[in-house]
């Protein structure tokens, strides 16, 4: 900004233009602060949930139930998303992403939720189908922000020390973990092979990059909030209910509680289950 000749304005007019000049440079350093700081705000910031739907395993129902928990208990803005090839009764408000076009199934989808490529700005909180939302989760937005964010994997219930991840909640940037997609689709039948499953290729290419979800937050229903774990008689393996019902709710910091394995939410007759799971 050029600096104002004095001696050609009397006293009163060269008081003014350095009064307004002090005015626009304010103005110009409080908008450099205020964008700065609207960059970083989840309250601002683009918030999308994503969800994944392949085959037929899970019905559109989950899907519903999972946008209508995340409606009721996360008070920030954010848009809805299912990764799916098939987005019958799925309700109309959620915006669809089709499978990606590769030679792969099940839970191999899954890598694809970090590729530059999916249609989706900002930050993405990745939700599985088989978890009830009991509590707040407006947490899975604020903390660490633009941290890529995982959770311990529920092995640690028996293995205190076990460090793997679980992918069933994961937090990053459109486009933060890119590579995890783009090194797993140059060979994935190799990838495959060698792992058992996408949440064991998300530990052997991020290994020690995430920020680990307080575990107070998202819980074990079977292994880290029932006391009982046995299963009714006769059931058959991927449909199989808990013998006795269990009256248990989760803590009160708890805002997740992950179904995995037996059963899944719409099998389990605990009453918390049952009044949050809608």
């Amino acid at each position: 900004m050029a600096k104002i000749d004095k001696s050609k304005y009397t006293k009163e007019e060269y008081r003014q233009l350095r009064e307004q000049k002090r005015l626009r440079k304010q103005s110009k350093r409080l908008e450099k602060i205020t964008n700065k700081n609207l960059s970083q705000d989840p309250l601002i910031q683009k918030n999308n949930i994503l969800c994944l739907k392949h085959g037929t395993k899970y019905s559109a129902k989950y899907v519903n139930t999972l946008y209508n928990m995340c409606k009721r208990h996360c008070s920030l803005p954010f848009d809805f998303y299912c990764l799916t090839e098939d987005q019958r009764d799925i309700d109309k408000d959620i915006k669809i992403i089709p499978l990606p076009a590769a030679e792969i199934q099940g839970w191999w989808y899954k890598p694809y939720i970090y590729s530059n490529d999916l249609p989706i700005e900002g930050t993405i909180l990745f939700l599985d189908l088989d978890l009830v939302i009991c509590n707040n989760i407006d947490n899975l937005f604020l903390f660490q922000p633009k941290k890529y964010c995982a959770l311990r994997d529920f092995t640690r219930a028996m293995r205190p020390g076990w460090q793997k991840y679980n992918s069933s909640v994961v937090r990053f940037e459109k486009g933060q973990l890119d590579f995890v997609w783009t090194e797993f689709i140059k060979n994935p039948k190799n990838v495959m092979r060698r792992f058992f499953g996408d949440q064991d290729w998300l530990w052997e290419q991020t290994r020690g990059q995430a920020t680990y979800w307080p575990e107070s937050w998202i819980k074990s229903w079977k292994w880290e909030i029932r006391k009982e774990k046995a299963w009714k008689p006769g059931g058959v393996k991927g449909n199989r209910t808990f013998e006795k019902i269990e009256n248990v709710t989760a803590p009160n910091d708890c805002c997740i509680v992950a179904f995995h394995g037996d059963p899944n939410p719409d099998n389990c007759f605990d009453p918390y289950i049952v009044d949050n799971w809608k």
